[in-house]
């Protein structure tokens, strides 16, 4: 450890507060809390860790610490931190999922709306919903039942909710308040577990109505009552009150947490939500800061109680939010927290089992390819393919997969400099020189394999670049495509001959995943470079125009579309005057 490192951690406080990992670039890498910092500290560089845990250890090359008052303001401090920062070892508390919500509009006039952000507008919300499908049969069947208003914009005449008794037509008729104010309060009352009211409600009127002979009215409450049925019964109820809690269990193995949340609302299980990450502390202290950055700045309404597991610290959660939070001993609620902790262990189980199987059929893919071709396993392999429409801006693209796997920083991008004209084979000679005569001169590790997205010619003009002007013997082999521009055949040799592999083999996959990922490559930056050309091209037919001011308007704009829509005051920020703007908007809004 270097002797910087050892003499400030000699030096750390006994106190609450946040810690900052750097490594030897300054970048922060990974922050944490701790109730006592020196503890908590040099607990990371004492002792034996996991794998994960070393590979974070062995990164740090300095630290820092933030002092703070409580155990409470370090809990919402580390969230502050973890926002501004993004260290990439705190990947587990990136949670972006927010749920749908009903909403009953604080407006003179209020509706029924569903969203996914909670304001403080005074407005009622109820949820969250497991997704915008069961937000949207709860709210149908709440417009069915309530006239409240339907129209965001209130129309100048009555629409065919009114005639169907479903709005009171606001628009045209005088609405008491006291009146919306009881339909308010019965969507309330109804959403928060009053749906059987309603539905005994409904089902003696519709007797009434059967024995008075009024069997259309009857058919329509029976109907209605059905709905009721289908929307807000078809959930298993595991509670019999109605208090709306969020449960959360976890489970670790190998350097991963898998963290498991139900929701349960108005007594009933809506949804439950899965994340595995790899953690970096202790198991107890990155769940809590996993559920601590599930509730900061998230658009949503606090449940009235939260379920913990018994190593979790609860009172500073429940502080925090405000909200009842319980580590439970006994009873139904253990068995619901109980219940999420084997759900998380059994999905962790379930991610290794499908890495080891993805892993193993990667490595057989890899096997079974070497093994056709007579080459060995190909480990490191190299895939190009050429992108061009008519000639125009002839581009090349190389990506890398190591292990089976795209190794995204190796991939490489070639404009064609010496090819005029569409002439793939001239493309492809020219981006295989280049290619490996820089690694030649740079003494770098060949590929095991080298693929071209193309037929014989392409891989005679590869081969004849590699044996006869820079003296390789790289394996080279070809993936031709059928009329649906699908992989249909592997080709090597010299001749290239077709190889027969079957197309539900591991090893077809793993050509197809490499044909389709170096295609896409090409494309994006073949399309990338286009647009820039047709912009510049498109730009100097402009007086007044030259070559910093091009740059500078593709570097504000980025496209053409963008310029035409723009005012301009949007080209006099750039100190472009207005003549010169008007000018340049209406030679581009000429174009077709």
């Amino acid at each position: 450890m270097l002797s910087s490192l050892k003499d400030k951690l000699a030096v750390l406080p006994d106190k609450p507060g946040c810690y900052l990992m750097k490594n030897k670039n300054g970048e922060i890498i990974y922050v944490g809390k701790a109730k006592v910092l020196k503890n908590r500290v040099r607990s990371y560089f004492t002792g034996s860790h996991n794998g994960k845990t070393q590979l974070l250890v062995s990164e740090i090359a300095d630290f820092e610490y933030i002092v703070v008052s409580s155990a409470i303001e370090a809990l919402v401090l580390e969230c502050n931190l973890i926002k501004q920062y993004d260290p990439r070892y705190n990947v587990m508390l990136k949670d972006d999922k927010t749920y749908p919500y009903i909403k009953i509009t604080n407006e003179k006039q209020p509706r029924l709306e569903i969203t996914r952000k909670v304001l403080k507008d005074k407005g009622r919300y109820f949820g969250p919903y497991p997704n915008a499908g069961a937000a949207q049969e709860v709210k149908k069947l709440l417009d069915r039942l309530y006239p409240l208003r339907k129209c965001k914009t209130l129309p100048k005449q009555v629409c065919l909710y009114y005639h169907m008794g479903q709005c009171l037509a606001p628009c045209v008729y005088e609405v008491d308040d006291a009146e919306n104010q009881r339909i308010v309060e019965e969507i309330d009352r109804f959403l928060d577990g009053g749906h059987e009211a309603m539905k005994a409600q409904l089902t003696e009127k519709m007797m009434e109505a059967a024995e008075a002979m009024e069997f259309e009215r009857a058919k329509e409450l029976r109907d209605q009552i059905r709905n009721i049925e289908a929307v807000m019964e078809k959930q298993k109820v595991t509670f019999t009150d109605t208090v709306d809690r969020d449960i959360f269990g976890f489970a670790v193995d190998k350097g991963w947490m898998c963290v498991q949340v139900f929701y349960m609302r108005q007594g009933k299980m809506i949804e439950r939500q899965t994340t595995s990450f790899p953690y970096y502390g202790e198991p107890a202290e990155d769940f809590m800061s996993y559920v601590t950055q599930f509730y900061y700045d998230k658009q949503q309404v606090l449940p009235k109680e939260i379920l913990l597991p018994q190593e979790s610290e609860p009172e500073l959660l429940a502080e925090w939010l405000g909200v009842k939070v319980l580590t439970p001993k006994r009873g139904k609620k253990v068995e619901l927290v109980q219940m999420a902790g084997e759900n998380a262990r059994i999905a962790l189980e379930e991610k290794f089992a499908l890495m080891s199987k993805d892993d193993a059929r990667t490595i057989q893919a890899m096997h079974n390819l070497g093994h056709a071709l007579s080459i060995g396993t190909p480990h490191r392999i190299e895939a190009f393919d050429n992108s061009n429409i008519q000639g125009a801006e002839p581009v090349s693209a190389m990506i890398v997969f190591t292990d089976g796997r795209p190794d995204k920083k190796e991939y490489r991008k070639y404009k064609i400099q010496t090819v005029e004209g569409p002439d793939d084979y001239g493309s492809m000679r020219e981006v295989i020189r280049r290619r490996y005569s820089r690694m030649l001169r740079e003494n770098q590790p060949f590929p095991d394999l080298i693929v071209i997205d193309g037929g014989k010619g392409q891989i005679q003009a590869a081969m004849d670049v590699l044996e006869n002007e820079l003296g390789l013997f790289i394996p080279v082999c070809g993936l031709a495509k059928d009329d649906k521009h699908k992989t249909a055949m592997l080709l090597f040799g010299d001749p290239p001959e077709p190889v027969p592999l079957k197309r539900d083999s591991n090893e077809f996959y793993l050509l197809q995943r490499i044909q389709d990922e170096v295609h896409r490559f090409a494309i994006t930056f073949h399309r990338a470079s286009r647009s820039k050309t047709m912009l510049s091209s498109q730009l100097d037919e402009i007086p007044g125009i030259g070559e910093k001011r091009r740059k500078l308007l593709f570097q504000h704009f980025g496209s053409i579309k963008k310029m035409k829509e723009a005012t301009v005051e949007d080209f006099r920020q750039l100190g472009i005057g207005d003549k010169v703007a008007r000018e340049i908007i209406s030679h581009l809004r000429k174009m077709v």
